[in-house]
């Protein structure tokens, strides 16, 4: 496949352009400074944009087969970032016609799973007065793939790690996985690309976890 990734400098932008190139795809990564990308590959191609102007990013997208989004605050007071610029990129999409989207979010922001313990719900609750502006920002990103005409999915993990790829988690489409507390960015990666052909997921939150 034609695959474009945005967000290819954060931890899992990077493993989704070295998955997808490791599985023979060819990748196209947006970046706004290529400095920082520090994967290789025969199948990659390297584009840098500032990812403030549509116009600046329909080369990029176009005639791709899915655009995966590792967009999103590294911090609280990146706020505001998600939204703002997957409304960009969603822009450039629609212009070009291409139409499978699949973004990174966050576990709070989808329902609470079934069953969820005293303790679970407490955390969870914590951690979203905590992140408050943060996960504000998510839910209006993902309200903005609701009103788009793309075919999105959105990827909802919950804590992340850095450790190594598994192939062992859980996913739970419309919901999220009991007890699920942690995920390496990694895996969260590889439930990324796994999903653009799974029509199951199109238009739909999917809760990932071990």
């Amino acid at each position: 496949m034609n695959l474009t990734v945005f967000g290819a400098t954060g931890g899992i932008g990077r493993e989704i352009v070295r998955q997808a190139l490791g599985a023979g795809h060819r990748v196209t990564a947006v970046v706004r400074d290529p400095a920082r990308l520090d994967v290789r590959g025969e199948a990659l191609e390297v584009v840098r944009a500032d990812l403030t102007d549509p116009e600046e990013l329909r080369t990029a997208v176009r005639g791709r087969d899915a655009v995966l989004s590792g967009l999103g605050a590294r911090s609280r007071k990146d706020a505001g970032v998600a939204t703002r610029l997957t409304r960009t990129v969603l822009r450039a999409m629609e212009t070009e016609g291409v139409r499978r989207l699949l973004v990174v979010s966050a576990g709070p922001v989808g329902p609470a799973p079934e069953g969820e313990g005293a303790l679970d719900r407490a955390v969870r609750g914590l951690v979203s007065a905590i992140l408050k502006d943060v996960y504000a920002d998510l839910r209006e990103m993902e309200a903005e793939l609701a009103r788009s005409g793309t075919d999105w999915t959105s990827v909802r993990p919950p804590r992340l790690q850095n450790k190594p790829l598994t192939g062992r988690y859980r996913t739970v489409v419309g919901g999220f996985p009991p007890k699920g507390r942690f995920i390496a960015r990694a895996d969260v990666a590889h439930a990324m690309l796994a999903m653009i052909d799974d029509t199951g997921t199109v238009k739909q939150g999917v809760g990932v976890a071990y």
